[in-house]
């Protein structure tokens, strides 16, 4: 694995899970250009592990991440509108990195989240967050707009709430971001662990390359039209079923056992 400069990497379950956790908590996990170039090297590596059921993200100290640094806006008040659009295509790339990741990335939101931060959350796949969370767009405020991680937002929490949320810039809680489908879980802080291992071991008992075709299907499946989406998931399910792991799947049922994989990953807890 490569060096970091702002996140570190730890392997936990035999490797199958990895937790990236952004480390500048001096200043609330804020972006730089650093900590972007660290985490699309982070993603990009683990992407070619098969055998990873899931990677967790989240921030050191009280806070998940702030958005872009104040270093950041003010060399970005300096460029010209071509190297804007540069810094602009990096983060876009990152997020749809993230986004397409092939496993499971899990958001453990231990605190604010303002603007890229945000959409950090927005492109996992499951987000788990503190009470004591805040969330905003905070980026109205300052003159410009959310406009690279909009897509991911506005699939995840949906039109109406968007322009209300981008508009305003208000800082909204950890129980509104759930009600709007932002995060899936809200935990007094105290619980934040538990609950990512609850559903950590949920990804633990799902057979690694199910949970890929499981993910891509949730992307892609709903924007098909009729006919390729029906194509596409009758393809995927009969080669699912000859897989080695459906195979296994199967006969562990038929057997009252447990498939190789929950075996293997119960040894190591």
């Amino acid at each position: 694995m490569s060096t970091y400069t702002h996140i570190s990497i730890e392997r936990s379950f035999q490797n199958k899970i990895a937790t990236i956790t952004l480390r500048r908590p001096e200043v609330h996990n804020a972006f730089n250009a650093q900590v972007v170039e660290d985490l699309m090297m982070a993603f990009t590596e683990l992407s070619t592990d098969e055998q990873l059921h899931g990677v967790v993200l989240t921030g050191a100290g009280p806070s998940f991440s702030a958005g872009a640094d104040l270093n950041t806006m003010k060399a970005a008040a300096t460029f010209t509108e071509e190297e804007n659009l540069n810094d602009a295509l990096r983060l876009a790339t990152l997020l749809y990195t993230i986004n397409t990741f092939p496993c499971p990335v899990v958001a453990r939101v231990n605190g604010t989240a303002m603007g890229g931060g945000v959409g950090l959350v927005a492109v996992c796949d499951i987000g788990i967050a503190a009470e004591s969370a805040r969330f905003a767009f905070s980026e109205v405020k300052l003159g410009i707009a959310p406009a690279v991680i909009s897509p991911y937002v506005i699939h995840k929490v949906g039109e109406s709430n968007a322009r209300a949320l981008f508009v305003t810039g208000e800082r909204f809680s950890a129980a509104r971001a759930r009600d709007i489908g932002l995060v899936h879980a809200v935990v007094p802080l105290e619980h934040l662990d538990d609950a990512i291992q609850k559903a950590l071991n949920e990804l633990l008992s799902s057979a690694p390359q199910a949970i890929r075709a499981c993910k891509l299907l949730a992307l892609t499946a709903g924007y098909m039209s009729h006919e390729d989406a029906q194509r596409y998931t009758v393809a995927t399910i009969a080669r699912l079923r000859v897989s080695e792991e459906g195979q296994e799947g199967l006969r562990a049922f038929l057997e009252k056992r447990k498939p190789r994989w929950v075996a293997s990953s119960e040894d190591t807890k």
